[in-house]
């Protein structure tokens, strides 16, 4: 073999090389950066809130809050075996509507409003079945948020809390 085909193979070789290498880092890929705020599943509680049952003879009340003080941020009431629920939240003036989600399902429920004796702006007041949707998926999967112009509130129990939503839809029928 002459010195003039060493290099002409040699050449060649190195094409063949660098094909293969060019080839390879095309093919591979680079792990998807993270979502930033992605999240691992269902919301969280908040320290300091928490969902608390009140059952009476026959009236049920589960509201989200801040235990023994006016700061609550939704009631839900119902009488005993009824299927109906009484919505109560505090809203800025002039809203007249509430709106729900849950796991996904989402309703807007048309309120009557009064001012508010304690928080700034209004008090509302709406009905809904318990078997409306996104109150089944509540039952189902513990956490209910609600949405007020583009803010989001989720709220949801912690453990020991958590049993009290399906004894208070139980109880609603």
């Amino acid at each position: 073999m002459t010195d003039k085909d060493a290099r002409v193979k040699t050449a060649r070789l190195l094409i063949v090389v660098s094909l293969a290498a060019l080839a390879a880092a095309c093919s591979t890929t680079r792990d998807a950066a993270p979502v930033a705020g992605a999240s691992s599943g269902s919301p969280q509680p908040v320290a300091g809130l928490d969902w608390f049952y009140h059952p009476d003879a026959g009236e049920a009340k589960l509201v989200y809050g801040v235990e023994t003080s006016d700061d609550l941020r939704l009631g839900l009431t119902c009488q005993k075996g009824a299927g109906r629920l009484e919505i109560t939240t505090n809203a800025p003036h002039g809203t007249r509507q509430i709106h729900l989600e849950s796991g996904g399902e989402t309703e807007r429920f048309r309120a009557e409003g009064e001012a508010s004796e304690l928080a700034d702006g209004d008090f509302l007041t709406a009905e809904a079945a318990t078997s409306t949707p996104v109150f089944q998926r509540f039952r189902r999967v513990g956490w209910l948020a609600q949405w007020q112009g583009s803010r989001r509130e989720t709220y949801v129990p912690h453990p020991a809390a958590a049993p009290d939503i399906e004894r208070f839809f139980a109880f609603c029928g």
